[in-house]
């Protein structure tokens, strides 16, 4: 059980557990974002980053926001991977405007269709073929480590992963936060149920895409496709019907 102390007053034999007690949460997101990353990418690299973001979030959590440790220190120790893979910019250009022409395809097969578009479509609205699409599919899974981040912003704020602020009972901000999961909910309804099941495993269950792979008896490579679509998918939704001008709070 953690401590309701405030930051100032832990000591440091508190603080020291919670670093040691938190430490194989460090590992897991860390080996989980290496996965999708190019092989020169160290994993101890990330872990060491990722074990500054969980000590910051020790030092500054407050148990009265009402937010778990264990969730709080997620947000920091993703937030600053994340912070030090964008200095890095270690994702090509070619890349990121696949990214884009992909959510771009699926909004407009998705108009022109008044359907959710399978990816036969997609590729033909992209004007590849299928096999094609599958290696964009590929090309581009490393850049979807921050989830639906950056969905229809440049500025790079999170549209899922926010934190409550002091003003969290405002009523406004707490119609933003159930209009945005209702609008997420709806969009994971609406897509493929093989896509919804990848999702939920991964992201709910905390499964490896090779575990996935051995639960839905499909290959692994696929399984990233179909991951990496999914989430294109919900990105294209979201940033399509959330102005990204809101405010909002982000870790």
């Amino acid at each position: 059980m953690y401590s309701n102390a405030v930051p100032e007053m832990r000591s440091e034999e508190e603080r020291e557990r919670l670093i040691l007690e938190h430490l194989p949460q460090v590992r897991l997101i860390a080996r989980r974002i290496q996965e999708r990353l190019p092989k020169n990418i160290s994993l101890e690299d990330l872990v060491s980053t990722g074990v500054l973001g969980l000590i910051s979030a020790i030092d500054n959590f407050d148990p009265s926001h009402n937010v778990k440790l264990k969730t709080y220190a997620e947000y920091k120790i993703r937030g600053a991977i994340l912070d030090s893979l964008r200095g890095l910019d270690w994702a090509p250009r070619q890349k990121r405007r696949k990214t884009k022409q992909i959510e771009a395809a699926i909004v407009t097969a998705e108009q022109r269709l008044k359907t959710t578009p399978t990816e036969e479509d997609i590729a033909a609205e992209l004007g590849i073929s299928l096999e094609e699409y599958h290696e964009w599919l590929v090309e581009i899974r490393g850049l979807n480590i921050a989830s639906l981040e950056f969905a229809g912003n440049e500025q790079g704020r999170d549209m899922l992963h926010f934190l409550p602020d002091t003003e969290d009972n405002l009523p406004s901000k707490v119609l933003e936060k159930s209009e945005l999961e209702r609008l997420l909910a709806e969009s994971i309804g609406q897509i493929p149920e093989i896509e919804k099941t990848i999702l939920g495993l991964y992201y709910q269950e905390e499964f490896t895409l090779r575990e996935i792979a051995e639960v839905v008896r499909l290959h692994e490579s696929r399984i990233s496709q179909l991951k990496s679509q999914a989430i294109l998918r919900l990105r294209a939704r979201l940033a399509a019907q959330w102005p990204v001008s809101r405010g909002m709070v982000v870790a």
